[in-house]
C-alpha cells in the first residue's frame, strides 16, 4: 500500500502552443487516446495573490491509469501557464491529484512548506497550483470537482477499449 497522503498521482500536465498538434504528438508518439477536448473553458481565481480570470482549451488523454492534460492557454492573463515576461510556457507543467477536500488537501500541502501560488474555480472544478522553492518551474496540483473520478475511470476505460478509430470528441464549455 501506498504511504503517499493522496495516493497514486492522477495527472500530468502538459503546455501547449496548439492543442490539436500536441494530441497529434501523443497520438504518433505514444499512441495515447481517444481525447476528450474542453474548449473554452474558464477559470476564476486568484494568482500570487491578484484576481485573474484565466481561459484555455483542454484536451484530456490516458496512458494506463494516469491522466494526460494538455492544456493550451487562450488568453494573455497573468497565470501559472506565462513566464515572469507573460510568453506562454510549453511542456511538463505539473503533476496533479484529485482530492475530496481541497481545503484539507491545501493545509496539508502548506503545513509541509509548499506555497499556494493559484487557487481558481468555476462550476465544475476548484483547482489549487502550489510550488516548492527549491523546484521552480513544477507546479503541483489539487483537484476537486464533482464526478471528477468517474471521469477518470471513464476516460481509463475508454483508452483500454480504444481501437484507434474517432480520436478527438470535442466539449465546448462556452455553449
Amino acid at each position: 500500500m501506498s504511504s503517499a497522503f493522496f495516493g497514486p498521482i492522477d495527472q500530468i500536465g502538459y503546455l501547449v502552443d496548439d492543442l490539436e498538434q500536441g494530441i497529434g504528438r501523443w497520438r504518433q508518439h505514444f499512441g495515447v487516446g481517444p481525447w476528450t477536448v474542453f474548449r473554452n473553458v474558464s477559470l476564476e481565481g486568484k494568482y500570487r495573490g491578484e484576481p485573474v480570470t484565466v481561459t484555455m482549451d483542454v484536451g484530456l488523454g490516458y496512458q494506463g491509469e494516469l491522466q494526460v492534460e494538455l492544456i493550451q492557454v487562450t488568453n494573455a492573463a497573468k497565470s501559472p501557464y506565462r513566464d515572469e515576461q507573460g510568453h506562454v510556457l510549453h511542456g511538463m507543467h505539473h503533476v496533479a491529484w484529485v482530492v475530496t477536500d481541497i481545503d484539507q488537501a491545501i493545509a496539508h500541502l502548506t503545513a509541509t512548506g509548499l506555497r499556494v501560488v493559484f487557487e481558481a474555480s468555476n462550476p465544475a472544478t476548484r483547482v489549487a497550483y502550489l510550488e516548492n522553492e527549491a523546484e521552480p518551474g513544477v507546479y503541483y496540483e489539487v483537484i476537486q470537482g464533482t464526478g471528477m473520478r468517474e471521469l477518470i475511470q471513464q476516460g481509463i476505460q475508454a483508452a483500454r477499449t480504444w481501437d484507434g478509430s474517432d480520436p478527438i470528441h470535442v466539449i465546448d464549455t462556452a455553449v
